[in-house]
Formats: structure tokens, sequence, C-alpha cells
């Protein structure tokens, strides 16, 4: 068994724990102790919500980048289950991202959804992540699908620097990035509970990736272990 799997078995409580604590503080200071907005009222709390998932999801790609990146040096198959877990749970995130957002969006813009810069780059993501998936589910030979999946995934890497900068390169019904290097354009009392509802969300992954990791690599193991057994009771059909 790798040092990794090792490593995750043994801290993925502590994970699991401290996420949960971080989020639950963070919904406190989000719905009960954070003021509304002088302009969104209450509908400003979804924020709390919205924005630790999209910025979750996107450290989940940038993870699946870093990892495709690596499995391709050395092959790891270990590095190969965490990048498919990697793009599983960002797949769920960017979806969630696109409801809360749409939730958000219909009180403050008056619209479900607006072919907005923003928007649109984020479900190429969701699309790019849908695809990955859908590719290691097509290829049966367990090198090639890892191989071609990682190549995929460092390819639509590009669309997180559109996603990111977009409200800064285009006009969009986004507003500007609240914190950038020009300063942070947040109260403290909304500041805090995003931070601390952030931190949970990125906690909370690190937890999930461990546990799905963790998954696919057993799942692994019992598929070696099935073929083995097939083939050597092949071989003791065989007429001697």
């Amino acid at each position: 068994m790798g040092a990794l799997i090792k490593w995750m078995q043994r801290y993925e409580g502590w994970f699991g724990a401290a996420g949960a604590v971080c989020i639950f503080a963070g919904l406190y200071l989000a719905l009960v102790a954070s003021p509304p907005d002088y302009y969104q009222g209450e509908v400003v709390r979804i924020m709390y919500v919205h924005v630790p998932i999209v910025q979750t999801a996107m450290l989940a790609y940038s993870v699946l980048f870093a990892g495709s990146i690596w499995y391709l040096w050395k092959r790891d198959p270990i590095v190969d289950n965490l990048c498919q877990a990697a793009a599983g749970i960002s797949a769920y995130l960017t979806a969630g991202g696109l409801i809360t957002g749409s939730i958000w969006a219909k009180p403050t813009w008056n619209t479900w959804w607006t072919w907005d810069a923003r928007l649109v780059s984020f479900a190429v993501m969701l699309l790019i992540l849908v695809g990955y998936l859908m590719l290691r589910t097509f290829i049966d030979d367990p090198e090639r699908e890892a191989r071609f999946a990682a190549v995929l995934a460092i390819v639509g890497f590009v669309d997180l620097p559109i996603v990111h900068f977009s409200v800064e390169w285009w006009r969009t019904l986004h507003q500007p990035l609240s914190i950038s290097m020009r300063g942070i354009a947040m109260s403290g009392e909304m500041l805090r509970p995003l931070i601390v509802m952030s931190i949970g969300f990125w906690v909370l992954f690190v937890y999930m990736l461990m546990v799905r990791t963790q998954m696919l690599y057993l799942t692994d193991l019992l598929r070696a272990k099935k073929g083995r057994l097939l083939s050597h009771a092949h071989l003791s059909d065989l007429p001697t």
C-alpha cells in the first residue's frame, strides 16, 4: 500500500472534523452574526455558500491539473486515482455553484440565467469535467484512459483563468473582484464569515478527496485481483 494512502487513512478523520467545525461556525457567523447587505438585504446570505462552493470547485480542478501533470511524468496509479476523485468532486461543486448562483441571481438580477462571461466560462468548466468523467468511462484500457484523461484535464485548465478574470476582462453583471491587489471591497463583518466558510469548504474538500481516492484505489485493487484469479482459473482449465 502506498505511503499516500496510509497518510490519508491516518488523517482523514481529522480533516473531516475540522471541516465540519469550520462550516458550522461559518454558518452561525453568516446567518446570525453578520448584518444584511445595504442593497441586497437578506438575500446576500447565499453568498456565504455560493462563493466558497465556487472557490472550492476551482481548487479541486487545480488539484486535478497538478495531479494530471504529475501522473504523465511519474505514471503513478494512486495519483491517477486522486485525479479522478478530484474531477468528480469538482463536477459536483461546479454544478452546485451554478445552482446557488442562479438562486442568488433571480432576486438580484431578476433572471435565473444570463449569458454573462463568468457564468458561461464556469458552465464550460462543468462541461470539461463531465467530458473528463465520460472519457474515463468509455475507454477500456486503464493506462490509455488515465493518459487521455490527464491530457484533457491539462488542456481544460485554460478555462480557470478565464473564470477568475472574466469580471475584469469584460463588462459583466458580476461585480468586480471583492478581494484583489487593489484591496478588499468588503466590510469585516461580512468578510469574516466568508473566510471561515471558505476554509471549511477547502478542508472538507481535502477530506472528500481522501475518502474518494481510497475508494478508487481499493476498486482498482479488487479489479486487478479479480483479473489475476480469472487468469489463474483459465490456465488451470487448459489441458496438460
